[in-house]
């Protein structure tokens, strides 16, 4: 089963973030599923992760494309492993669904969101009650992320 992990952003947000985590995955050898219901802000995140760095670009596709299995990175309306992804981040508010697909999932919500934090606190419940490891996760001045609980 997978580790749930919530990263609570207060100051930085989801598009800021995300890169950074995503070269993680990547530099491990490891594939990742973002999963979002907002169409809109799915295709926001195609163009920005080809384009978040001058000298650099993140590999990936849409769920829905001709190649998706082999992608290293997928943007997904909801969480389906296509391409054997070890790593689920869910954001705006996309439920993780079957935890038993992933190692580790990774669920992304920003401060200013009321709604989003709502949702995580429900699930964070939900997943402690059941026996899930679950781990609480935000960034320092310096921009790490520290685990809070």
């Amino acid at each position: 089963m997978a580790e749930l992990w919530f990263y609570h952003l207060e100051t930085a947000g989801v598009d800021d973030v995300l890169p950074g985590l995503l070269q993680k995955v990547l530099e491990r050898g490891a594939r990742a599923v973002i999963a979002t219901p907002d169409e809109d802000h799915a295709a926001r995140l195609d163009t920005h992760l080809w384009t978040f760095r001058d000298d650099s670009f993140l590999p990936h596709g849409r769920d829905n494309a001709l190649h998706a299995p082999r992608q290293p990175v997928l943007i997904a309306s909801e969480p389906r492993n296509i391409n054997q992804a070890g790593m689920l981040f869910c954001l705006d508010g996309a439920e993780p669904g079957n935890l038993e697909e992933w190692e580790r999932v990774i669920v992304m919500f920003e401060d200013s969101d009321n709604a989003g934090k709502a949702q995580a606190r429900q699930l964070w419940s939900a997943s402690k009650k059941t026996g899930i490891p679950v781990s609480y996760w935000k960034q320092n001045e310096q921009g790490r992320w520290e685990k809070q609980g």
